[in-house]
């Protein structure tokens, strides 16, 4: 029978597809997240256009885009089971409030649109801009959690912590802000290709250039939180002149994206914030250090056999002739609309 080390390159693969899955979850549905945020934000002589764009812009692929969170579920649950039972049994509070988010989200959402003009209904208006701010902010403290090193497993793989230090602490809640105003960045940015109003485009810009200021000084104190909360995380991604160099070139993106956005660019503004959110995907993944669980797993200690991994790499490459070519023909679309 196969055993993991017959084919030892598969748990880096599969945690290569994981990650994948995530940055493309957080440049499509990060940037849904990002327009409830704005949605919610909505102000002067025109919030009410400012809405509609939002919802034009978000209405036709959002809920598809969900698929790249449930890619990322479901490899977590096949490849790396022991990292999969650790992470919902510690972090069960945070991801059970952020799937309620994500599903009342939803409904609202649809509410607001096919219902009725009055006050009740529109009022599923704000459940769906509350909801579209608080859930990026859980996800943001479940990835702090996973990468804090606070998350302590036994001999047995069983959780050894109590279910809420592991989440409720500076660094995670700090990535969560994080991650919350690297989204509402992403949209708005989008937001200024979608809309077709000058005065629009300067609404969305302006919001644009509020929420990468207030990005960079949320990364700065999830930094400063990582002493402490996430040291084996600072020491990677400070701890080097290659780490160094990685923040400074994320950091000029960032900045080049801004100028871009301040000469009326925009589609070269969104080529940049795409890259901007890469590269932050990329930090995150390196601060990982090869780690599913700082300090406790790595990706071949949680993997499973390749008994197992084999067949399902297989799999993946079968569904993704369907999944990459259905995805790009809807993005397609979506881009005439």
């Amino acid at each position: 029978m196969l055993d993991a080390a017959a084919l030892p390159a598969l748990p880096t693969v599969f945690g290569a597809l994981i990650t994948v899955a995530l940055w493309v979850y957080a440049l499509t549905a990060g940037a849904d997240f990002g327009g409830g945020v704005w949605d919610l934000l909505a102000r002067g002589p025109r919030k009410d256009a400012q809405r509609q764009v939002i919802a034009r812009a978000i209405g036709p692929i959002w809920e598809a885009n969900h698929v790249w969170l449930i890619l990322v579920v479901v490899l977590l649950f096949v490849a790396f089971p022991p990292a999969f039972a650790a992470i919902l049994t510690a972090l069960h509070v945070p991801l059970v409030a952020m799937l309620m988010g994500i599903t009342l989200r939803g409904a609202a959402f649809v509410f607001r649109s096919y219902g009725p003009a009055t006050g009740p209904w529109q009022r599923w208006g704000t459940v769906f801009a509350v909801s579209s701010t608080v859930t990026p902010i859980l996800l943001g403290v479940v990835l702090g959690a996973v990468s804090s090193g606070a998350l302590q497993l036994g001999p047995d793989l069983t959780v050894q912590t109590d279910f809420v230090s592991e989440w409720l602490a500076p660094f995670p809640w700090a990535l969560g802000v994080m991650v919350l105003a690297l989204f509402a960045w992403l949209a708005a940015v989008y937001l200024c290709v979608a809309a077709d109003d000058p005065d629009l485009q300067d609404d969305f810009r302006r919001r644009a250039v509020a929420a990468n200021l207030v990005f960079g000084a949320a990364a700065g104190v999830a930094a400063l939180a990582s002493i402490q909360g996430a040291p084996h995380r600072f020491q990677v991604r400070f701890g080097s002149a290659r780490a160094w160099l990685m923040q400074a070139v994320t950091a000029l993106v960032a900045l080049l994206a801004v100028a871009a956005l301040l000469r009326r660019l925009f589609r070269l503004a969104r080529a940049l914030a795409v890259v901007q959110v890469t590269l932050v995907v990329a930090a995150w993944v390196v601060a990982q250090d090869g780690q599913l669980l700082v300090g406790q797993l790595g990706l071949a200690q949680a993997a499973a056999p390749a008994s197992i991994l084999a067949p399902v790499a297989v799999a993946l490459a079968l569904g993704s002739l369907l999944l990459v070519p259905a995805f790009a023909w809807l993005y397609r679309l979506q881009a005439r609309h």
